[in-house]
């Protein structure tokens, strides 16, 4: 069977939670950072998953894979503002290690999801 709604998509579902892990994270950014560093981390985070829906609601492949590759690069621009929160000691490493191991599966996925899009588009 194939998939009805982006909602059936196993990446689209991930990166809802990766959008709730960030948000949970910027909860132990100080107050300071509230329309800075939090504000932007929780835009890309949601960017993710809004990314992979408005792909797939788009009528034609090459539309869809354009919104799976502007996903993957709201990916690492969150990935790299998890970076700076630890570093600037916003959030620990315990805190970051499974939010990173989440994001990199969803990378894994988005590549895949492009890759079959490709195939697909080529036909």
């Amino acid at each position: 069977m194939g998939v009805a709604s982006y909602r059936d998509l196993l990446v689209w579902q991930k990166a809802m939670d990766y959008t709730v892990a960030c948000y949970q994270l910027t909860d132990h950014f100080p107050r300071t950072e509230t329309y800075g560093l939090s504000s932007q981390l929780r835009r890309s985070a949601v960017s993710i998953a809004s990314n992979i829906a408005e792909g797939a609601g788009r009528m034609h492949t090459r539309e869809y894979m354009y919104h799976v590759s502007v996903a993957s690069g709201s990916l690492t621009e969150s990935e790299t503002q998890i970076l700076l929160a630890q570093r600037l000691g916003y959030i620990t490493e315990e805190q970051v290690l499974p939010v990173l191991s989440l994001s990199a599966e969803i990378g894994r996925m988005l590549r895949g999801l492009n890759a079959a899009l490709e195939r697909k588009a080529e036909h």
